[in-house]
């Protein structure tokens, strides 16, 4: 298996200066309708791909447990403190190139404002999928290239790269911007069926913003939103699909939750404050209620 290139926010205060004072109120709105819209009525176990600080975790309520994945730990310190002793909540420091989980072991995931930082897509939705039940859903948000801006920068050559071309675009270190039907495409060949698709975050601009009130914004994007299986011309698009196949690699005992990460070893013992591995020996800890199963 490869070793792409991770985006680390470890040491940074994206939750506060990016969501809470830069002006992020708007975009925040319309990504909570479009979850509401596409989550399942009530589930078990959902895994959130990079999680963050927590943002969204509060709404997926209707899951009996909630595991927060994201390669930062200092990030899931700031969700655990935001979130508190609820203990519906695991926070596990990983990778999603290596996401260190039994197969067939979550009914519901989602992965919000993460796919624009994989240089190997293809490998985190396999890798995601593997994970996945049988007909368990999965939510995913992406960063669309095929936007209005865009498309009308490439119409008036100030831009050299084609909005409609089907290869992503790298407009910063590991910053990536894809088109809806290669994602389309990547989710099929991943063993997904896309079910519906949501336009989000319509009046992303700062015109918008400042001369129209937020609950107006918020309805006429809840409005437009439901176009998204038409066209896709939003910065961003979220997609729900449903894992297809049976997911199961290798006899799994009961009520195993982990594997090994470095060897993928199906089962990695909970043992906390340290994990083992049978196979290749390598240890996690498990320090502040955080599960360290970073291989890199």
């Amino acid at each position: 298996m490869d070793n792409p290139p991770i985006c680390n926010y470890e040491g940074s205060d994206y939750q506060r200066s990016f969501w809470e004072r830069g002006g992020r109120v708007y975009e925040d709105a319309v990504e909570a309708v479009a979850l509401k819209r596409l989550l399942p009525s009530a589930g078990k176990l959902m895994l959130e791909l990079g999680a963050g600080a927590g943002r969204n975790t509060p709404r997926y309520q209707n899951f009996d447990q909630v595991v927060l994945l994201d390669f930062s730990r200092s990030q899931l310190q700031q969700a655990h403190q935001r979130l508190g002793e609820d203990q519906r909540y695991r926070y596990i420091a990983a990778d999603i190139y290596h996401l260190p989980f039994v197969s067939g072991l979550f009914d519901a995931a989602t992965m919000i404002r993460t796919l624009h930082h994989m240089a190997n897509t293809r490998q985190a939705l396999d890798q995601v999928h593997q994970v996945m039940q049988n007909n368990a859903i999965f939510i995913l948000e992406f960063a669309n290239k095929q936007n209005l801006k865009s498309i009308l920068r490439y119409a008036l050559r100030q831009q050299s790269w084609n909005p409609f071309s089907p290869e992503p675009i790298e407009f910063a270190p590991l910053n990536f911007d894809f088109h809806p039907a290669t994602v389309r495409t990547w989710l099929k060949v991943s063993g997904f069926v896309v079910e519906r698709q949501l336009t989000v975050s319509h009046f992303r601009m700062g015109l918008f913003k400042r001369f129209l009130p937020l609950g107006m914004l918020v309805a006429l994007d809840a409005l437009f939103q439901k176009t998204g299986n038409l066209w896709q011309l939003t910065p961003s698009v979220f997609v729900r699909s449903r894992a297809i196949g049976e997911n199961q690699t290798a006899p799994v005992v009961e009520g195993a939750f982990f594997r090994c990460p470095a060897c993928s070893h199906n089962t990695l013992p909970d043992t906390p404050p340290l994990l083992t591995c049978p196979s290749c020996g390598k240890t996690y800890p498990v320090e502040d209620g955080i599960y360290d199963l970073r291989i890199s």
